[in-house]
């Protein structure tokens, strides 16, 4: 068993006495620094948030739009308005922390409220969700989030002999579709068919049975109940000529959820009928009602997992296939050497050897984040410290953070915007603690008293397990990237075989 693994288990039996220790901003005692005014502006009431949502999306994007203010404040901690504002969002005012030492408060929940926040300053409506809160919009301090997480990490623990074999079939799957797809069009999108591996592999996963009343159709069906819920965080990148309609009809108004009851129902069910033991055990060993149990598996199934892999694997791809043949050899004689001193088999002991490997899928979860963006709302009168400076935030005020910009900080990674595959091997190993796309530290762990991501080791280990069956499988890639709304779009042009 893992030495990841090990620490989910232990955890579980930890958990229910043991108290959260708060994140600080920093990774020892903060120094004195002078206490500063937060700099920046909300605008004209009504019409300031709608100015910043023009520049957020359209004038400026999104790395400009926080670039330009961190150069106009001279600072990394600032105020501004988020995205959906108006008509959506009762309050889009938050305070940005924007650098690695601020960020962190943002996972200390005993500093932090995370009551409704994972989609910023609105929440859609619980109607997605059966009319249940899931435990991703749940606060540690809220009862049902306890029991839920626990229910999770359980559920996770308890796959843990399944998670190689079964994730090697699916990529086996995946790669020989590959293949197939270059062979006869000369070219093969690497997401669309990521996407129905991923959903397959995560329904199996946590259904405990293989999906087959849904098909190919279950990422669709996803994407459909997933829209109007992200459509006021996206732009499709139309030209500016439409973009006052884009933003009228993305960013203006809250869509129903009845306009998508019909999917969201054909997933339900085919989850309430294929997880009867998983629900089982939410009943009788965590007293979780087995409707409420099946909303938030749904939840942590589609929203968390598969969504998380859609973004994910297509950037890891982008990344390796882009860092060209010297990284590419690199990691096959890896690769190859560790799997063959284990006789050929592949297992979590010899995926804890790769230290290339661990470090590429460190370093492509640091410069591209699969979730960029975190809010908590301060519980109490704080100080929040930047590299130079701290500041003071009102009790009730929200706090944000976009996390490409804290794990891109330039006072603490050297080119911070490359990617750089042994950025994390060796001494590099101490700058894992400022890598924090998995809801806190990946140096810190997920409990019931936290939020962070209950399947982040699930995650490492489908991560590392994809590069080491690709380069058992292949020698090199070449690959065409492009952006899309939610990420990059990857597109294989050749496959060189193991030689």
């Amino acid at each position: 068993m893992s030495s990841s693994y090990c620490s989910v288990l232990t955890l579980l039996t930890m958990s229910s006495s043991s108290s959260s220790t708060p994140s600080n901003s920093s990774s020892s005692a903060p120094p004195k620094l002078p206490l500063k005014p937060i700099p920046g502006d909300y605008g004209l009431p009504f019409f300031g948030p709608i100015k910043d949502r023009y520049n957020y999306f359209y004038n400026q994007g999104k790395d400009e739009f926080f670039k330009t203010r961190i150069q106009n404040y001279n600072s990394t901690v600032f105020r501004t308005n988020m995205p959906p504002g108006s008509f959506i969002a009762s309050n889009p005012k938050v305070i940005a922390v924007l650098d690695a030492v601020s960020f962190p408060v943002l996972f200390d929940t005993s500093k932090v409220e995370k009551r409704n926040v994972l989609d910023g300053t609105y929440m859609p409506s619980t109607s997605f969700t059966g009319g249940y809160r899931v435990c991703a919009y749940l606060d540690p301090s809220e009862p049902n989030h306890a029991s839920l997480k626990r229910f999770f990490l359980s559920l996770l623990a308890s796959r843990h002999h399944k998670v190689i074999p079964l994730f090697q079939n699916h990529l086996s799957d995946l790669f020989l579709n590959l293949e197939t797809e270059i062979s006869k069009n000369g070219k093969a999108n690497f997401n669309t068919l990521s996407d129905d591996m991923s959903f397959k592999f995560v329904f199996s996963l946590f259904c405990g049975s293989e999906n087959t009343s849904l098909g190919s159709k279950g990422p669709n069906l996803v994407a459909v109940w997933l829209a109007p819920q992200l459509a006021p965080q996206v732009t499709l990148g139309s030209p500016k000529l439409l973009s006052f309609a884009e933003d009228f009809l993305l960013h203006t108004f809250s869509y129903p959820a009845f306009l998508v009851k019909s999917a969201y129902k054909k997933l339900y069910d085919v989850f309430y009928e294929s997880s009867a033991s998983v629900l089982d055990e939410a009943e009788n060993s965590f007293g979780i009602p087995r409707d409420e149990a099946c909303h938030n598996l749904l939840f942590l199934a589609c929203f968390n997992a598969f969504g998380g892999m859609k973004l994910l694997f297509p950037s890891l791809i982008k990344w390796v296939g882009s860092a060209g043949e010297d990284l590419h050899c690199q990691l096959r004689n890896e690769i190859r050497a560790v799997v063959k001193e284990n006789d050929g088999n592949v297992t979590f002991s010899a995926l804890d050897k790769l230290t290339l490997t661990k470090s590429v899928v460190y370093e492509a979860l640091r410069i591209e984040p699969p979730v960029p963006f975190q809010y908590g709302k301060a519980k109490e009168d704080i100080v929040v410290h930047s590299h130079d400076a701290a500041f003071e935030i009102k009790k009730g005020e929200m706090i944000f953070g976009y996390q490409p910009f804290a794990t891109k900080d330039p006072k603490i990674f050297e080119n911070p915007e490359e990617f750089v595959g042994h950025r994390f091997v060796g001494e590099g190993e101490r700058l894992l603690k400022y890598v924090y796309w998995s809801n806190g530290r990946e140096t810190d762990d997920p409990t019931v008293e936290n939020k962070q991501c209950a399947g982040k080791d699930l995650v490492l280990i489908m991560s590392r397990l994809m590069l080491v069956e690709f380069f058992l499988r292949y020698d090199t890639c070449t690959v065409d990237v492009t952006t899309v709304s939610l990420g990059a779009s990857v597109t294989f042009k050749t496959l060189i075989k193991a030689s």
